[in-house]
């Protein structure tokens, strides 16, 4: 027991040498090992003189924070609408008149009728206040008001302002008293303060309905962090000289809305669905119901396929439907039925009745119908008035991306967009460049959010995984190299993956830079695209077919495309700049005009239908008790 006690203290000891380090090690080989580490006294003088061997310093530990940081995506906004001013007539300066004001059968005077105006509440926007005083401190004369009545020019801007439902506008944000045909020459003075007040009401809501055609009732950069558009100026006191001016001043005002056929067709389904009757099958828009699953709006469905049918449908499954007519009972022999509705309404054919079936097969109600035609309405608003004859519109609320080439449709094809966490902001912008065999440049908000935990645990993550990682002076590093752990929301590194199959832009990618960094591109992911609602992506939009989109903007064909993926180093990106002057209009429209001119309505998948309405409401709400 003594033997064996000994020898394993004589182990351990031995261990513990060789672990505490090698300095002096060559002179420990040729003393006894057992003096060494006993401290006998038989080690020579050089034992004994040896300096004693260096700890080794620990390595370094790697912070890792308690909490993740996080980079949020953009928010929405409690929309608060402009506030009104009270014009300030008494701002409006007149030069020195000559002589005295005498009542004549000519018409009211603009300098005598002006004192009139005190004590009148009239509330605008506060650039439209403005613009009345500038206006009429600059130019003190009528300009709706000829004799004792209102002129041609004011009827023709009433008639505008009358029918500004058309248009999608709020008739009542505009209305304007006129005074009546009858007056008596003996009451001269309060036939001029009528006039004078009319006039300037007239003059304030013809500038509101200028205002709202050209750029829209709602701001739509104060609805939400997802929208970014440029401010569209208007000279309004420029703007009431015009209508001063002009012998059709209602020509001008109806100029103003978008002049793009895009507009006017919605303008004209806004009409067609104001005159047209409720459908006469109105199917609950949420209903749900799975194979060997029971509803009672199935019946509604099978009723609806029957009607819209044709020849071919019904000759093949005709018989079924007629067989299960009424029947509430999702049974087997029903599923190729709505498989084959839903192929033909370019749903995925997976049986299942959701929505979006509902919706491509029962439509939507008509109300909801109108209220998606005003806000793409209002939402075009905030675009160029001229879209361009040539353009690319990606509609996020679609997941598509049509291309049209000098007025004719060229291209349509489905997209991923972004998820509702992560979504396709909306703005517009003008191609510039494709990129093929591209890197991916990582979003600081995916780095942060989504990588940064994976690197605090695992810091050879992103070099094992086919990633760069680039230091402030430009030049590569190795992840592993980095203590992550000491970085939060501010991390000092831009990440890129290499070009090749794992790429997740696949191929190519077309670019038009942007703050929010969105472009289109390829994707290894193509199965996603089969599926009806796409919105998988941090944002970026995928393209199902990006060798075509890229071959049409470039004006090339698709070979040529091929062989500038496919020649030289595929491990070297490769930029082509887009020649042809091309925005494009990175939207959101939930009634949208297809490449054959119908109007498709398409889903709320963000909620902004729900979000812009409200914001109307409060427009109507401030401006009601003025109006």
């Amino acid at each position: 027991m003594i033997l064996k006690s000994t020898r394993k203290t004589w182990l351990a000891c031995a261990a513990l040498a060789v672990f505490a380090g090698h300095a002096g090690a060559a002179h420990a080989q040729g003393d006894n090992l057992f003096d060494m580490l006993f401290g006998g006294n038989n080690r020579s003088s050089a034992a004994r003189s040896a300096p004693p061997p260096k700890p080794v310093e620990p390595a370094p530990q790697r912070r890792v924070p308690a909490k993740a940081p996080k980079i949020s995506a953009p928010s929405y906004y409690k929309y608060k609408p402009e506030s009104l001013a009270h014009v300030e007539f008494s701002e409006i300066t007149l030069p020195e008149a000559e002589g005295a004001f005498q009542p004549t059968l000519e018409g009211v005077s603009f300098r005598e009728a002006l004192p009139m105006l005190e004590g009148m509440e009239l509330y605008a926007e506060k650039d439209i206040a403005k613009a009345l005083v500038d206006f009429y401190s600059n130019r003190p004369d009528f300009i709706w008001v000829s004799g004792y009545q209102p002129n041609d020019r004011a009827r023709q801007v009433l008639r505008v302002l009358s029918q500004a439902s058309s248009y999608g506008l709020s008739d009542s944000d505009y209305t304007v008293g006129v005074p009546g045909s009858d007056f008596s020459y003996d009451d001269i003075a309060a036939r001029q303060k009528e006039l004078i007040r009319f006039e300037m009401m007239l003059s304030a809501r013809a500038l509101r309905y200028a205002r709202d055609a050209h750029a829209g009732r709602i701001n739509p950069n104060k609805l939400s962090g997802y929208h970014d558009f440029a401010k569209k100026p208007m000279n309004l006191e420029q703007s009431l000289g015009f209508m001063a001016n002009m012998a059709d001043a209602d020509i001008y005002l109806e100029r103003q809305h978008p002049q793009n056929d895009t507009y006017r067709k919605l303008r004209a389904e806004l009409e067609m669905l104001r005159g047209a009757a409720e459908r006469e099958i109105i199917v609950d828009p949420k209903t749900f119901v799975r194979p060997g699953g029971t509803n009672p709006e199935l019946a509604k469905l099978l009723k609806l396929i029957e009607r819209d049918a044709d020849a071919a449908f019904l000759e093949t499954h005709g018989a079924a439907l007629k067989e299960h007519a009424g029947s509430e009972v999702y049974v087997q022999a029903l599923v190729p039925v709505v498989k084959a509705a839903q192929e033909e309404r370019g749903l995925k054919p997976d049986g299942v009745i959701g929505p979006r079936t509902v919706a491509a097969i029962a439509g939507v109600s008509k109300a909801a119908r109108i209220d998606k035609v005003l806000y793409t309405l209002e939402r075009l608003r905030w675009h160029p008035s001229e879209l361009g004859e040539t353009r690319v519109v990606i509609n996020a609320a679609s997941f598509n991306v049509d291309f049209f080439d000098k007025g004719e449709p060229r291209i349509s094809m489905r997209t991923v967009v972004g998820r509702s966490a992560n979504q396709t902001n909306f703005f517009h912008d003008e191609l510039e460049t494709v990129e093929f065999n591209p890197y991916w440049g990582v979003p600081r908000s995916i780095i942060v959010n989504e990588m940064l935990p994976k690197l605090w645990r695992d810091p050879s993550y992103l070099d094992r995984n086919g990633y760069e990682v680039i230091n402030g002076q430009g030049r590569k590093v190795s992840s592993s190299a980095v203590d992550w752990g000491q970085y939060g929301r501010n991390v000092p590194f831009s990440v890129r993956q290499k070009p090749g199959r794992r790429n997740a832009l696949g191929e190519l990618k077309i670019l038009f830079p942007n703050r929010h960094a969105i472009y289109m591109h390829d994707t290894p992911s193509k199965s996603l695209f089969q599926r009806d609602t796409r919105a998988f992506s941090h944002g970026c939009v995928r393209l199902a077919d990006p060798r075509a989109m890229a071959a049409a903007l470039l004006d090339v064909s698709v070979d040529d495309v091929a062989r500038a993926i496919e020649s030289g180093d595929r491990s070297r990106p490769t930029r082509r700049k887009i020649e042809r002057k091309i925005p494009v209009y990175v939207g959101y429209f939930t009634a949208w005009p297809q490449t054959d001119g119908v109007i498709a309505y398409h889903g709320d998948v963000y909620g902004r239908d729900e979000r812009l309405g409200i914001a109307i409401e409060k427009v109507t709400d401030t401006r009601s008790p003025n109006s």
